[in-house]
């Protein structure tokens, strides 16, 4: 099946041939020709399935017709780093049709938006905080909202936006289209649907196994040798780009500080920096002028890079879900990636779980040569200090001079 079966709108269909797109995904191939008929839909699919143009390129085939410069659909997502990839794809899709998109989020200045939503905007990509600010301040109006789209609902509901979203949904008129995404359905999202869709079509992509491009992996070690281990598994190990989970946005800020002195191009992601500072990683991240990324769950959440490597769980994520949407940032683009995960004692009924999923056991690994006992402090710090540089042998081919200077930098830093 190809895109020209949707019909879209020549303006519609000439971004989809910009874009590079063949043929659709499966979340695209059922989703679109419902939301196309004007349906209600409830989408089940996980982050990497091209879930954001099944909803985007209807919006812009309906949307190129009829009053411009007024508010006629809405887009919610749960992070900035979301809702910035959203409205990407929005301008990336949409560039022949002259609609236009902004964002609404915390963290930068609500006159600076006032300021975009004042000239028009057809399609508002927002979370939930910053938008209820503008409704209160009636700087922001949703009166002529006709489509409606909930994200990653289960990750608002993890963040505790429900009650937000709901408040929201209230300001917008009853009469409209609804969509809803979500890579999983517990009660609490269940029951928004219930309330918030009508007679919706359901699309559900085949349960979110991990990509089979992924290998996975196991390093069983204690708590309070993670970082040594991580470090030497970057040393030993023929990286590209690295994403590395943490549990807590404290433990991002601290591993991303401590592979940075040892030697390494990293950056951190987490919600305590500032827009600015969480957009400069995003983009170094990108680039390749960060090759590794040490982030939260909720953070990492917008981060669409088809290079990455490798993926290393330095936190055990709280369910099987959670693991299926890390590991999915790499392997992608029909590329091979590899999945690490460090495991404790704690962690074996999370471990039979994912291997549950998986459906198969998961290797466990010892890296040869690691002292699994805790070192001496004088030697941890010894090993901070080794520069290295992630990724093919002509990385740790690095002058010594290079790594002063890096360690210079993340000294500045």
């Amino acid at each position: 099946m190809e895109f020209n079966r949707f019909k879209f709108h020549p303006h519609v269909a000439d971004g989809v041939k910009a874009a590079g797109f063949e043929s659709p995904t499966p979340i695209q191939k059922d989703a679109i020709p419902a939301v196309m008929k004007g349906r209600d839909v409830m989408g089940l699919a996980q982050t990497g399935t091209g879930k954001t143009a099944a909803f985007v390129l209807p919006m812009l085939n309906r949307l190129i017709n009829g009053e411009r410069r007024k508010t006629r659909a809405l887009i919610i997502a749960p992070t900035r780093e979301l809702s910035e990839q959203i409205h990407k794809e929005i301008i990336r899709l949409g560039r022949r049709t002259r609609l236009r998109s902004a964002t609404i989020y915390g963290g930068v200045s609500m006159h600076g938006q006032y300021q975009k939503l004042r000239k028009g905007v057809d399609i508002i990509v927002a979370c939930p905080g910053r938008l209820l600010d503008h409704v209160r301040q009636s700087t922001i109006d949703l009166s002529g909202i006709e489509m409606l789209v909930l994200d990653e609902a289960d990750r608002m509901f993890d963040m505790g936006f429900l009650p937000d979203i709901r408040k929201i949904i209230d300001e917008i008129p009853a009469r409209r289209q609804t969509l809803l995404f979500s890579a999983t359905m517990p009660n609490d999202i269940r029951r928004l649907a219930d309330d918030v869709l009508s007679n919706p079509v359901t699309v559900q992509v085949a349960h979110a196994a991990p990509a089979k491009t992924v290998a996975h992996a196991l390093y069983p070690v204690e708590q309070n040798r993670k970082t040594a281990l991580l470090l030497q598994l970057l040393s030993k190990t023929d990286t590209d780009s690295v994403l590395v989970f943490t549990r807590t946005k404290h433990r991002a800020k601290r591993v991303g500080q401590q592979v940075e002195r040892a030697g390494y191009s990293a950056a951190s992601l987490q919600g305590n920096l500032s827009q600015n500072k969480r957009d400069a990683a995003l983009r170094g991240f990108r680039s390749g002028k960060f090759q590794v990324l040490v982030a939260t769950d909720i953070a990492a959440r917008g981060i669409d890079v088809s290079r990455i490597s490798h993926v290393i769980n330095y936190d055990m994520p709280d369910t099987p879900d959670a693991y299926t949407h890390r590991i999915g940032r790499t392997g992608r683009a029909e590329k091979t990636g590899d999945a690490f995960t460090f495991i404790t004692s704690e962690d074996e009924s999370m471990v039979r779980s994912i291997e549950h999923l998986i459906g198969r056991k998961v290797e466990r690994r010892t890296l040869e040569g690691f002292d699994y006992a805790k070192m001496p402090l004088s030697r941890e710090k010894g090993l901070a200090r080794t520069t290295r540089h992630p990724g093919n042998n002509r990385h740790r081919a690095r002058t010594a001079a290079q790594g002063s200077t890096r360690q210079k930098r993340s000294a500045a830093y």
